[in-house]
């Protein structure tokens, strides 16, 4: 195995790992309990219910739902939404029917750890889904690659929107507050909280905050990956919780999982995950992914 990030021991990636896995078994689990009707609303309690009973009492922040062509994030503006708690990305009364695209996200924190998934995919049949699903390898496949490169973070955001174009795609993250690709992740100290402020955990966020302000601003890099000028700096190590979120025609896919990021290497935290899976299955990757 790779080397761990700085200050994160193997003993930490293994909880790590163990955290997204739950997140994931969640998303995976609710995914399938999802029927015509649903609201976002409703499929968003499942998924805090179902994380609740298997311990979590914490959050970066709590499920997010989206449907149909709110997948795609039409008209969304974070900071635009952020605005007077005006929050139209938060899960809303839009309900599921046959065919139509679902998105699922969720960041449960256990203990010292926490995890940030999103997991993508239909009731029944949707052929753009499924586009934009096998779409979103190469995204993957060019994030490592460059971040191992030790490109600055901005080039790979900004290659990552060269290769939407590329698909013919639309890089939708760019709807996400400070039109960010991807976020840090840090382990927190051993004092828990419940507190929590617009569905966002308050520990989570104040170490964000704290990185984005201070610890990141006298070191001269910025917790929030995007494709601007704050990002212009070589990969800093440590955990970033990564979410590609590509759109078309209406529809919306995304993965978001865990990368790890060291002095001199990059790899992402666990390879037994449903999007890599699908790929296998699909013959669009011969062998599982092995970290270098």
């Amino acid at each position: 195995m790779p080397a761990s990030a700085p200050s994160l021991t193997a003993y930490d990636l293994t909880q790590f790992r163990a955290t997204q896995q739950l997140a994931y078994q969640c998303v995976e689990s609710i995914a399938k309990e999802l029927q015509p009707g649903i609201t976002e609303k409703a499929a968003a309690a499942l998924m805090k219910t179902w994380l609740q009973d298997h311990g979590v009492k914490e959050w970066f922040h709590e499920p997010f739902a989206w449907f149909g062509r709110r997948t795609a994030f039409e008209g969304f503006d974070g900071l635009r939404h952020l605005r007077g708690f005006n929050l139209a990305f938060f899960p809303g009364k839009t309900q599921l029917a046959e065919g139509m695209p679902f998105i699922l996200d969720v960041a449960p924190t256990l203990g010292a750890y926490t995890a940030d998934v999103g997991y993508s995919g239909s009731l029944g049949e949707n052929l753009v889904m499924e586009r934009l699903l096998d779409d979103l390898l190469a995204h993957r496949e060019l994030i490592v690659q460059q971040v191992k490169q030790r490109l600055p973070l901005a080039q790979v955001s900004q290659a990552v929107d060269r290769l939407c174009a590329t698909q013919g795609t639309l890089p939708r993250h760019k709807a996400y507050p400070f039109e960010v690709l991807a976020h840090r992740v840090e382990k927190l100290g051993d004092r828990q909280t419940k507190l929590a402020l617009a569905r966002f955990g308050v520990r989570n966020v104040a170490t964000l905050v704290k990185n984005a302000l201070v610890t990141g601003r006298r070191e001269g890099w910025s917790p929030l990956w995007s494709s601007h000028s704050r990002s212009q700096h070589p990969p800093t190590p440590g955990l970033w919780a990564v979410e590609p979120h590509l759109g078309f025609r209406g529809v919306g896919a995304k993965f978001e999982e865990l990368l790890v990021v060291t002095e001199s290497d990059a790899y992402w935290l666990d390879d037994d995950l449903p999007h890599v899976r699908r790929w296998l299955e699909r013959g669009l990757l011969t062998r599982t992914p092995v970290a270098a």
